[in-house]
């Protein structure tokens, strides 16, 4: 529908790492924006993680009620994503006609530049609204921005020899991440997301979100660092 389309899952864990992260969402802001006002048939479709306020409260809920079940804790996770869309949808407010889209499978009008979306319901993260949105809007490729560099073929945090990869296929990063989300589960794209991406033939780039020099790479089409899953 939109060939000049970009759908960005924005990582809670670069718009709210322990607090909200101002002087980086200031800088994204302007440079997204200049993207946009030079030329406007350019459309960015912005799908905001849970970061701080989703671990806080799920942590919290797990202390009170360690038997609590995951649907519970995923509602904390995605009221989370609501608040950080919320933040996104009035810094973007004069590209941005929608109000902020918690159903991805809802009437949307999109009549601006900026749609802004945020979690849905229990059993996935927001990188599936993410896969949907691309679907039903004719968007190939998907910036998964977060604060990750590339994959990596292990936990780095927990494997020394763990390698970074530059592409990866579909086959092979499903067969690392598994079938199963757990809510506040750390992979660079969920596996509910990514099965879905996969039946799609999308293409996903995961990269470091902080790096807004970099995201601004990859949606001009330049050369980028960050790991391409296909």
């Amino acid at each position: 529908m939109y060939n000049n389309l970009a759908v960005i899952s924005l990582g809670g864990s670069i718009i709210a790492p322990e607090k909200v992260d101002y002087a980086f969402l200031k800088e994204l802001n302007s440079a997204l924006k200049t993207y946009l006002k030079e030329d406007k048939s350019r459309k960015i479709i912005l799908v905001c993680g849970g970061g701080a306020p989703a671990r806080l409260y799920q942590n919290a809920m797990r202390e009170i009620n360690p038997d609590v079940d995951n649907e519970e804790l995923d509602w904390l996770g995605i009221r989370a994503t609501h608040i950080n869309g919320q933040l996104l949808k009035a810094m973007f407010n004069e590209f941005c006609t929608d109000n902020l889209i918690t159903d991805p499978t809802g009437h949307i009008n999109f009549q601006g530049q900026v749609l802004v979306a945020a979690g849905w319901k229990p059993g996935f993260s927001t990188d599936n609204d993410a896969v949907i949105l691309a679907e039903r809007f004719e968007g190939r490729l998907i910036i998964n921005l977060s604060n990750i560099a590339k994959v990596y073929t292990d936990d780095p945090k927990k494997n020394p020899d763990a390698k970074p990869l530059d592409a990866i296929s579909w086959d092979d990063y499903r067969t690392m991440v598994g079938e199963q989300w757990t809510p506040g589960k750390n992979s660079p794209f969920d596996p509910i997301a990514s099965k879905r991406a996969a039946k799609m033939h999308m293409e996903v780039v995961c990269a470091d979100g902080r790096n807004i020099e970099n995201t601004m790479n990859i949606l001009y089409g330049r050369k980028y660092e960050g790991t391409l899953i296909s």
